[in-house]
């Protein structure tokens, strides 16, 4: 795996920069700022910082849980939303998009369609970077939001856990950085998808090198032994072969009547958006924790801003 190092800049770019220590710190400070945000509503820490959001890709929880992030830190947020309403649709280059941009913000959260957009971007302009998305590669951020949903209901730091991933293995980006994150603790990993889609080699061979224990199947009747399911949806816009993704896209419904089957306690995680492969039916049932992960995008990505930026310990301000 690769180790990055930043000096004079902290930027999120991928999962495996975060070593358990890293994370033991995110983990513990995103419970204190979901505590203190429901006493105090806004913290101001970031009131002098601007956040550049620029989405070059669809999003509606990450773009809208970073920028709510930085107004709950006080802070501002200017913003490029897709391709077509910046300068790139007029053939600007992103490496020149940056460098402007650079002198507007002092954060820049990015995602863009192309894998390691944000590693050239930390390389070409000074001020932190972090990636929000980037094409089938990473979505460290989603990752650790992930990861303080599932410590939320499970003993991650005890006994091993069973994590059943479901769908799309092979261009699921926020599974890619989710396995690197869980890697750290006691969990292993049943993979659940058609072969055409499965875990990437590249995937394969780091968790085989860390001694890892992961299957590999596509018989969703796996999923009723896991602790946890994390269900993804199958991405059309990730096919080239429309066909293809016709023959995938409905495969895996979780609904009530499979639900009942599973462990009583596990819980099921989607990273939204959802199309049929998760059930409206089970919405209401204690083992849907969805939403309340994506509430804890919010929390989580105040933690990172404040990570970046270097400014953890004012939190102790509002303790």
């Amino acid at each position: 795996m690769v180790d990055y190092v930043f000096m004079q800049v902290k930027s999120i770019l991928t999962a495996d920069q975060f070593s358990r220590q890293d994370l033991d710190l995110i983990l513990k400070n995103t419970a204190r700022i979901e505590s203190l945000l429901k006493k105090h509503k806004q913290l101001n820490i970031l009131d002098k910082y601007i956040l550049a959001t620029m989405f070059f890709e669809p999003s509606t929880r990450t773009r809208l849980s970073f920028e709510s992030a930085m107004h709950r830190l006080g802070g501002r947020v200017v913003s490029a939303v897709g391709m077509q309403f910046s300068s790139m649709a007029k053939g600007e280059t992103l490496y020149d998009t940056l460098k402007v941009m650079e002198s507007y913000a002092d954060i820049c959260a990015i995602r863009h369609p192309v894998e390691g957009a944000s590693i050239v971007a930390s390389k070409s302009i000074s001020i932190p970077v972090i990636n929000a998305g980037d094409g089938a590669g990473e979505h460290p951020t989603q990752a650790i939001l992930d990861l303080y949903t599932i410590s939320v209901h499970k003993d991650i730091a005890g006994k091993n856990i069973q994590i059943g991933f479901v769908g799309d293995i092979k261009y699921g980006r926020t599974i890619h950085s989710l396995i690197k994150l869980l890697s750290k603790f006691n969990a292993s990993f049943t993979f659940i998808s058609p072969a055409e889609i499965g875990l990437p080699e590249k995937y394969k061979k780091d968790l085989n090198q860390m001694n890892i224990k992961f299957t590999e199947t596509n018989d969703i009747e796996a999923l009723t032994e896991c602790d946890v399911g994390y269900i993804t949806r199958i991405q059309e816009e990730r096919f080239s072969d429309h066909a293809t993704f016709d023959q995938f896209k409905d495969l895996y419904v979780i609904n009530k009547k499979f639900l009942k089957t599973c462990r009583k306690d596990i819980i099921i995680m989607h990273p939204l958006p959802r199309l049929n492969e998760v059930s409206t039916d089970i919405d209401s049932m204690p083992q849907a924790v969805y939403f309340k992960q994506a509430e804890y995008g919010l929390y989580s990505r105040m933690t990172l801003l404040l990570y970046v930026t270097g400014l953890l310990d004012k939190l102790d301000e509002f303790s």
